[in-house]
């Protein structure tokens, strides 16, 4: 009885309320903003800031989606003083907006200003997905005021071989066509696009959510990564034409030939911490395409992770919550300051590779089945 009212009340069951940690907006330009969560009531703990970048198509609140279960909520509570890029709603009038425009100008503005409030002068970056990849090509072209990197299923490469790279390396992929059109590229043809990589899922979801519907928690969870899912972003047109062009069909960050603003962007540059987190069943951002900016940083200081689940809910679960964001605030706190972190000795700086399998839980993925397929690993 539990299950079919709860799945009858889904018509009449109030709006999860996403995004509501208490912050204050600290800078705004055009349609962009710069927040910043309030820290406890005795200050932040830590004296390097942390900086929240997230995909620029997608809203901001997945870093915040709800009381008790909040990335940023839980960072703040383990005593870091957290900020996040909300890079609002872009109008007609932004369709020249550059890829120069969003990754140097308005991220370079956030991290100089979020490093203001650290006496090394310097944050620690956090970038998801695309954020991910705009804040590793700043901090290859701009390294000044980044602490360290740290990487959620960011990919550098993408040549990747996956259907995202196939799709728009396609020559019947008119991407400057898709811009004169449109101006800006409509959040539905983006969104249509991620459907396609698996067809099957939103028949899934329901039936994941018919097998767990006597579960509130569950069903409030859900509905909140449902709201997220669906409230996209449209993508700036002359920036998602660089955006293809540049790092999709030439893929000119392996390749050493991107250039931000003018100046080269060689990942060897990179020398600071970097935490590389990928996801084995991620189809939207393959973990090989991911991993291999590893093995292209000078960083003495880097490891990577590698983590069952899905490109989404491994970031935003119950899971993620008791495990992986435990590790980012551990990775910020042991590099508070200049020095090497006390575990970074001689026998081991090289790269730190740990397989974990903390899985997403069953409302971000497909029900279990009693012979379920291993993902067969795409070549990077």
């Amino acid at each position: 009885m539990g299950r079919l009212k709860n799945l009858a009340s889904l018509l009449t069951r109030p709006k999860p309320p996403v995004g509501t940690t208490p912050s204050d907006v600290v800078h705004r330009e055009n349609k962009w903003r710069l927040l910043r969560y309030r820290p406890l009531p005795g200050g932040p703990k830590f004296k390097t800031p942390v900086l929240l970048v997230p995909s620029l198509i997608n809203r901001h609140y997945v870093m915040d989606l709800l009381p008790g279960k909040s990335m940023a909520e839980d960072l703040v509570k383990a005593g870091h003083d957290v900020y996040c890029i909300d890079w609002g709603t872009p109008g007609d009038e932004d369709r020249f907006v550059s890829f120069d425009d969003v990754c140097d100008k308005y991220l370079g503005r956030a991290i100089r200003h979020v490093a203001k409030a650290s006496p090394r002068q310097k944050a620690h970056v956090l970038g998801y997905c695309l954020g991910g990849t705009l804040a590793t090509i700043h901090a290859a072209a701009r390294p000044e005021h980044v602490a360290s990197l740290l990487l959620l299923a960011a990919p550098v490469s993408f040549n990747d071989g996956g259907p995202l790279a196939m799709w728009t390396q396609s020559p019947q992929f008119k991407v400057q066509d898709i811009v004169n059109g449109f101006g800006n590229v409509p959040w539905q043809l983006m969104q249509g696009a991620f459907h396609m990589l698996r067809p099957t899922l939103t028949l899934a979801k329901a039936v994941g959510v018919i097998d767990r519907a006597a579960n509130d928690e569950f069903l409030d969870g859900f509905l909140a990564i449902e709201t997220w899912g669906n409230d996209n972003v449209s993508f700036p047109g002359e920036c998602y034409k660089q955006y293809i062009e540049e790092l999709y069909r030439n893929d000119a960050l392996m390749k050493g030939t991107f250039a931000l603003s003018g100046i080269p962007v060689h990942l060897e540059n990179i020398k600071c911490p970097v935490s590389c987190v990928v996801f084995e069943h991620d189809n939207i951002v393959p973990w090989e395409s991911a991993s291999v900016l590893i093995d292209r940083v000078s960083s003495k200081d880097k490891n990577l992770l590698k983590l069952s689940g899905g490109h989404v809910g491994a970031v935003v679960s119950k899971a993620a919550q008791k495990k992986l964001w435990p590790k980012m605030s551990e990775f910020w706190a042991a590099r508070d300051a200049d020095e090497a972190p006390p575990s970074t000795t001689k026998k081991n700086v090289a790269t730190t590779t740990t397989t974990e399998t903390a899985a997403a839980p069953r409302s971000a993925r497909a029900p279990r089945s009693k012979a379920r397929p291993k993902t067969k690993a795409k070549a990077s």
